[in-house]
């Protein structure tokens, strides 16, 4: 196992929540990364209740979502040259560059669903960072098989 498993990188992202009219709400996402869970990305929607409502998503699927279309079911991400929504005056520092490449990120759960714009350009630099720490295809070097058997054991208990 290497060293950096136990380096976390972060990074705050303004987001856009794209509703019904085509209209907006900017919030506010925190996204994580650790090399102790390799292969996923978590990130934590600031949505004015007193805890974030965090997804988990395969940086997989978010680095390929940025060229094209990707995933299926719960969640889907796609890119687009431009945000959906039709304002030029919305200004929150780190969101959507009115000119710039959109990642659109669909969330649906029992709950409801969800359809988000995040700039594709703060995207694709936290993407970069993360594979400083784990490089893409290395994933299975960074996970300590003897340990996660470990705890599925004890839970299973």
């Amino acid at each position: 196992m290497n060293r950096s498993s136990s380096t976390t990188i972060s990074a705050e992202l303004g987001l856009r929540l794209v509703v019904p009219q085509q209209t907006i709400v900017p919030l506010v996402a925190s996204m994580y990364y650790s090399g102790k869970d390799p292969y996923a990305v978590r990130m934590a929607f600031h949505v004015g209740t007193d805890e974030p409502v965090e997804w988990i998503f395969a940086r997989d699927l978010l680095a390929a979502g940025i060229e094209s279309r990707q995933g299926e079911g719960d969640v889907q991400v796609w890119p687009s040259p431009t945000s959906c929504a039709e304002t030029d005056d919305l200004d929150v520092i780190g969101a959507v560059d009115p000119g710039g490449k959109v990642l659109n990120i669909e969330l649906s759960s029992p709950f409801g669903q969800a359809h988000f714009e995040a700039p594709a350009q703060a995207m694709s630099a936290f993407l970069a960072r993360t594979y400083q720490i784990v490089p893409a295809g290395k994933e299975s070097r960074y996970i300590d098989i003897e340990a996660e058997l470990n705890d599925l054991l004890r839970n299973a208990q």
